[in-house]
């Protein structure tokens, strides 16, 4: 069994359209589809061996909360808030591809023998 199917899950089908493709490869997310899933500006396209996944990009905001509390907490007011939030919000989604990268990475070199405390454990340990 490769690391592949490990990592890819089939998620439970609610509804399905047909969809034409334009002479441009161009094609229309039925409405209904755009509301429910909140799409804003940009989607995501994922490619399996033979499926293409669509879903809407998540704005940094699950980790908003978090990163004020964090500031907050430090003592950061004001300008100085605004400013250290700014930073800490640019960092998240180039450490998010970083892990997917890495994850990948892992998931390709995966042959099925290897323990959990290999995978997980630090190399430094």
């Amino acid at each position: 069994m490769s690391g592949k199917s490990i990592i890819h899950r089939r998620p439970h089908i609610i509804d399905t359209k047909r969809i034409c493709v334009s002479s441009k490869r161009q094609i229309t997310i039925p409405q209904k589809y755009f509301e429910k899933l909140n799409i804003g500006d940009e989607v995501e396209c994922l490619m399996t061996d033979s499926e293409i996944i669509i879903r809407p990009v998540r704005q940094d905001t699950e980790f908003a909360e978090e990163i004020l509390k964090d500031l907050i907490a430090r003592g950061f007011q004001g300008d100085q808030l605004l400013t250290e939030f700014k930073n800490y919000r640019a960092k998240i989604r180039p450490a998010i591809k970083r892990i997917i990268e890495e994850a990948k990475q892992a998931a390709e070199q995966f042959d099925g023998t290897d323990t959990m405390k290999e995978i997980f454990l630090d190399s430094e340990d």
